[in-house]
C-alpha cells in the first residue's frame, strides 16, 4: 500500500510536469506566431505553476514571458519594463540572446525617452529615462536624465526622488572630454576619443588636440534639491542638504553659490553677503558673483560699493548688459538728491547761483550715464526701456539729433 501511495504521488508530479511543458510549448507557439496577446494571456495562467517547475523549465518560462511582453519591440512601456524584469531572471542557454534583446529594448526604450522630452512631453520621459537606469544601473547617466526630465515636467516629487538617489550613488557627472581645433573653422569641438584622433592624425583636418574633465553637476544636483525643499517650504531640509553636501565638498563654489542663494530666499541677506564673498575669494573672475555683489549692496543703499562690483564685473566681461544697466541705474538714482535740493532753492542771489550749478551736476550725470545705455543697445537691440530711458537724457543734454533718430527706430 504504502509503495502504491508513493507510485501515485511520483505518477501526478509526472503528469503536472508533462502539463507545465505542454502550456510552455503552447506559449512558445503563440510567440512563434506573432500573437502577443495570448502569449500574455498564457503567461497569466503559467505563472501559478511557477512553484512546481524546476530551474530548467522556469528559465524556459521567464524567457518565454519576456518574448512575449517584449512583443517584438511593439509592447507599451509597461510591457517592456515587464519583460526586462523576466528577462532578468533568466540563466543558461538563453543568457546570450537575451543579452542581445537587452540592447535592442534599451535602444527603443531612449529613443522613446528623447521623443518625449523633444516634445515636452516630460514625465512621461522621466519615467522612461527612469526604467533605462533600472535596466543598466551602472549607466548612472539615465537618472540624471530621469530627473532633469521631472523637474522640467514639473513633477517635483518624482525629481526629488531622482535627486536623493543620485546624492545617493554619488553620482557627479564628470566625464573626460575630447576635443581638437577645426583649421576651417577655427572653433574648438567635441569628439569621442578615437574620431577627435582620426581628424588629428589622418585627416589632418583638426589641431591642438586635448582632453579636460568636465564640470561636477554635484553642485547642480545639491541646488535643484534644495529648490525643491523650498518650493515643498522644508527650508530646514533644503539648508541641511546644502550643508551636508558641503561637508564632503567644502570647496566646491557651485554649492557655495547653492548655499548662498538659498540663505538669501530665507531672507538671510548678511548671511548670503559672506556666502558670496567666500565664493568670491576662489574665483576672483567670476563676473556673475561680482554682479550679485553689486546687485546685493544697491539693495542695502550701498551705491558706492554697489558700483565698484559692477565696474569690476564690467572690467573682464565690458558686455554684461545688466552690469551695464544697473550702473546707469545706479547713476541716475543720484539725481533724485539733486532735485529735492534744487526744489528747495529760494530766489536770492546765492540760491540762484547753486541752482546753476546743480543744473550742471545734473547734466553731468545724466553725460556719465550715456556711456552704459549706449553700449547696452549696442549688444542688446530690442531693450526698449534703455531707448527710452537714453532719448529722454540725449532731449536734456540738447542731443536732439540723437533723440529723433532713437525715437525713429524704436517708435517711441
Amino acid at each position: 500500500m504504502k509503495k502504491q501511495l508513493i507510485l501515485s504521488l511520483a505518477l501526478m508530479v509526472t503528469l503536472f510536469s508533462f502539463a507545465q511543458k505542454k502550456e510552455l510549448k503552447k506559449l512558445e507557439k503563440a510567440i512563434k506566431n506573432n500573437n502577443y496577446s495570448e502569449a500574455k494571456a498564457m503567461v497569466s495562467q503559467l505563472e501559478p505553476m511557477l512553484g512546481s517547475m524546476d530551474d530548467k523549465m522556469k528559465s524556459k518560462f521567464y524567457f518565454a514571458s519576456a518574448k512575449a511582453f517584449y512583443a517584438n519591440g511593439a509592447g507599451a512601456p509597461a510591457d517592456l519594463q515587464k519583460a526586462l524584469e523576466n528577462f532578468n531572471k533568466v540563466d543558461g542557454k538563453h543568457v546570450s540572446e537575451f543579452e542581445q534583446t537587452k540592447q535592442v529594448i534599451k535602444n527603443e526604450f531612449l529613443t522613446k525617452a528623447n521623443a518625449a522630452y523633444s516634445s515636452k512631453n516630460f514625465v512621461e520621459a522621466a519615467k522612461l529615462f527612469s526604467i533605462l537606469y533600472d535596466l543598466d544601473s551602472a549607466d548612472q547617466e539615465y537618472l540624471y536624465f530621469a530627473a532633469i526630465s521631472a523637474i522640467s515636467g514639473q513633477d517635483y516629487d518624482l525629481a526629488l526622488k531622482f535627486y536623493k538617489e543620485l546624492n545617493k550613488i554619488g553620482y557627479d557627472g564628470v566625464k573626460t572630454e575630447y576635443y581638437a581645433t577645426n583649421k576651417e573653422t577655427g572653433k574648438e569641438e567635441v569628439f569621442a576619443k578615437n574620431v577627435r584622433d582620426l581628424y588629428v592624425n589622418k585627416t589632418k583636418t583638426h589641431i591642438n588636440p586635448g582632453e579636460r574633465e568636465t564640470e561636477s553637476k554635484k553642485g547642480e544636483i545639491t541646488k535643484n534639491i534644495a529648490l525643491i525643499y523650498l518650493n515643498q517650504g522644508k527650508k530646514e531640509e533644503a539648508l541641511a542638504a546644502i550643508k551636508e553636501a558641503r561637508e564632503a565638498n567644502p570647496d566646491d563654489i557651485n554649492l557655495i553659490i547653492t548655499e548662498a542663494n538659498t540663505q538669501y530666499q530665507l531672507g538671510n541677506v548678511d548671511e548670503y553677503a559672506l556666502l558670496i564673498k567666500q565664493a568670491v575669494d576662489k574665483d576672483p573672475n567670476n563676473v556673475d558673483l561680482l554682479y550679485n555683489l553689486g546687485v546685493l549692496s544697491a539693495e542695502t543703499g550701498k551705491n558706492d560699493e554697489a558700483k565698484a562690483y559692477y565696474e569690476k564685473t564690467l572690467a573682464i566681461d565690458p558686455n554684461y548688459v545688466n552690469a551695464l544697466t544697473n550702473m546707469a541705474s545706479l547713476l541716475l538714482s543720484d539725481e533724485q538728491a539733486i532735485i529735492e535740493e534744487m526744489n528747495g532753492l529760494g530766489s536770492s542771489a546765492k540760491d540762484d547761483k547753486r541752482y546753476d550749478e546743480l543744473k550742471g551736476q545734473r547734466l553731468e550725470l545724466y553725460k556719465s550715464a550715456v556711456p552704459y545705455l549706449e553700449k547696452v543697445l549696442s549688444i542688446s537691440d530690442d531693450n526698449i526701456d534703455a531707448a527710452r530711458t537714453l532719448v529722454n537724457i540725449y532731449i536734456a543734454i540738447d542731443e536732439g539729433a540723437k533723440a529723433k533718430a532713437l525715437k525713429e527706430k524704436y517708435g517711441i
